[in-house]
């Protein structure tokens, strides 16, 4: 590589950077006083003949903190495993229940007290068609094949996914003559079907109410959505029911490695001895891949705001036929830019698979990787723009917000690899969008890398297939009738907004991977996620799991750590109360 053409990139922004080449890779260190210019730094340093990209550069006056969880014990000091899984993400989850296809032992610590707590449950659950990506990407490699495997997964694991399909809208009749035989070129090329362009009467056969500036659209027919929180629980029930392991609420600290393998890998729960670690650890990858000896890569957090409308009000959003917009807006109409904004597919509208509507998300690069704030400014400014496809929304449609965090590389590509200077580590890192898609298919290359690498046997008694307990708000009113004539408890209704009964919410508490919490109950079966949040159902709630867990109402955990819903006495009270 050309280190001193690199140089010269960098210096132009912050000549006190150092740079160097550092086992194959760029690496850049020193202190600068803003995030902009760290991250511009980390991109001008990419190259295509090094390994990656090592930002070292620290920012002035900020201190990078990990959220913790409280709980330290020794459960599982002493143990041995073939497989140790960082990271229950769905990434990682879909790796957990692939590798149970072999006859090995496997263990997958996450620090959250759930699965799907950071990226995979903070995003819009998008199945794209990687139209937007580019030949020798590993991005599009895996979300051609993750798109195919989702029919799969749906049958295996009786998960929500509608092949919705996806439409760019056109807004000027330049735009609909000369983009679409490129549009098509370029999914030819990289091997997208069904992909079509629409004038604007076949648009309104699908979408009987198009934005008015509707010109044409290209239609991509193999788009999709899932619920991404809940196919990533769904993928790792089933991994327990083959005989895989969960370990919650636990944090990696630290590994030994010797003769250039991983020999042990301590947490605050003991220390685990495994033959074989797949790294799937998220926004702090590049920490874990640190920590093993084989680090090539640097982690630039990008948050993203989503915003979720009122599913009542969706009919005016999209069409009954439930496609998704990804629009080019009129320029007038598109909202200041900043300068911390990263690489994005730029938002859209679209439907999610429980029927609300989903506008965003934006793109901002910050330095914390578990920045979940959200801000009027960029909630107003993706209204602004996104308006246009929805021109009926309101302010009064918002029922919540969320961010999340991209675990993007400056490469912009995922880095799913064997290990290159540690023997027996995986990597399946920098997964950002279309991080959802791609995993079964990450899954796939890192257990079949495995199954070659080790020569494990297959498990003759594996099961891919997993059964959702009834979500009886999706069944017509005679199968109601015939669950709630099983389980009385499917009758009583806890939560209105979302049709949520006392009998699913108990299922739920009944799932292999056991979570105990408000907000586990609600990743799963939905209740406090339609207009009231949660504001008449959660007490409901809370009294349930208590009552199936044998604790007081003051011991429930609406999430993590110290989140107790109720505190003080709630048998009663006297006057001064």
């Amino acid at each position: 590589m050309n280190i001193k053409k690199i140089e010269k990139k960098v210096h132009e922004i912050a000549p006190s950077v150092k740079v160097e080449e550092y086992n194959g890779c760029v690496r850049l260190t020193g202190e600068l006083d803003k995030w902009a210019d760290v991250y511009k730094c980390g991109r001008a340093a990419v190259c295509k003949d090094s390994l990656g990209v090592l930002n070292d550069i620290t920012l002035k006056g900020y201190t990078s903190q990990m959220k913790m969880p409280s709980v330290k014990d020794n459960s599982l000091d002493g143990k041995k495993v073939d497989v140790l899984v960082i990271g229950g993400g769905i990434t990682g989850c879909a790796i957990l229940r692939e590798v149970m296809r072999l006859n090995v032992s496997a263990l997958l610590v996450e620090k959250a007290n759930d699965v799907a707590m950071a990226s995979s449950s903070r995003n819009d659950g998008c199945i794209h068609v990687g139209i937007d990506l580019h030949k020798g990407q590993q991005k599009l490699k895996y979300v051609l094949r993750g798109n195919e495997l989702y029919d799969t997964l749906k049958e295996d694991l009786d998960i929500q996914f509608k092949r919705w399909a996806q439409m760019v809208m056109f807004s000027t009749k330049w735009e609909k003559t000369i983009i679409p035989p490129l549009f098509k070129l370029k999914a030819k090329m990289l091997g997208i079907k069904q992909v079509e362009f629409y004038k604007t009467v076949d648009v309104k056969n699908y979408e009987p109410d198009p934005p008015s500036w509707c010109t044409g659209a290209m239609f991509m027919g193999t788009g999709g959505v899932i619920s991404p929180y809940k196919t990533t629980v769904a993928l790792a029930n089933n991994a327990i029911e083959n005989g895989a392991e969960i370990s919650l609420s636990t944090v990696v600290l630290g590994m030994e490695t010797k003769d250039g393998k991983v020999v042990s890998v301590s947490t605050n729960r003991g220390t685990v001895y495994p033959k074989i670690v797949v790294n799937a650890a998220g926004v702090f990858s590049d920490k874990i891949a640190e920590m093993a000896g084989d680090r090539t890569f640097t982690i630039h957090p990008r948050k993203g705001t989503d915003i979720i409308l009122d599913k009542k009000k969706a009919g005016y959003a999209l069409s009954s036929y439930n496609r998704s917009y990804f629009a080019p807006l009129p320029e007038a109409n598109r909202p200041d830019v900043t300068e911390d904004v990263g690489h994005t597919k730029g938002g859209g509208v679209m439907r999610t698979v429980d029927n609300n509507i989903l506008v965003g998300p934006d793109a901002h690069e910050v330095p914390d990787r578990e920045d979940y704030t959200t801000n009027m400014l960029d909630i107003n400014n993706m209204l602004k723009k996104q308006v246009l496809c929805a021109e009926k929304m309101t302010k009064a449609d918002v029922i919540t917000y969320f961010s999340g965090i991209r675990a993007a590389t400056y490469e912009e590509d995922f880095v799913v690899r064997r290990g290159i200077f540690t023997k027996n580590i995986y990597e399946a890192a920098g997964i950002q969008s279309p991080g959802i898609t791609a995993a079964p298919a990450i899954a796939e290359d890192i257990v079949k890398w495995i199954r070659e690498d080790y020569k494990f046997e297959d498990n003759k008694s594996f099961n891919p297939k997993y059964t959702h307990t009834p979500r009886l708000a999706d069944l017509p009113d005679e199968e109601r009738e015939k669950w709630i004539k099983k389980n009385a408890a499917y009758g009583e209704i806890v939560c209105r907004c979302e049709e949520v009964s006392k009998g699913e919410i108990i299922d739920a508490l009944e799932q292999p991977l056991h979570v105990a919490t408000v907000d586990g109950v609600k990743r799963r079966v939905r209740p406090g996620m339609g207009r009231c949040q949660g504001g008449f159902c959660s007490p409901t709630v809370a009294k349930i799991i208590a009552e199936h867990e044998g604790i007081t109402v003051e011991e429930v955990l609406k999430s993590d750590g110290n989140s107790n819903l109720v505190f003080g006495d709630t048998k009663g009270g006297n006057d001064n109360d």
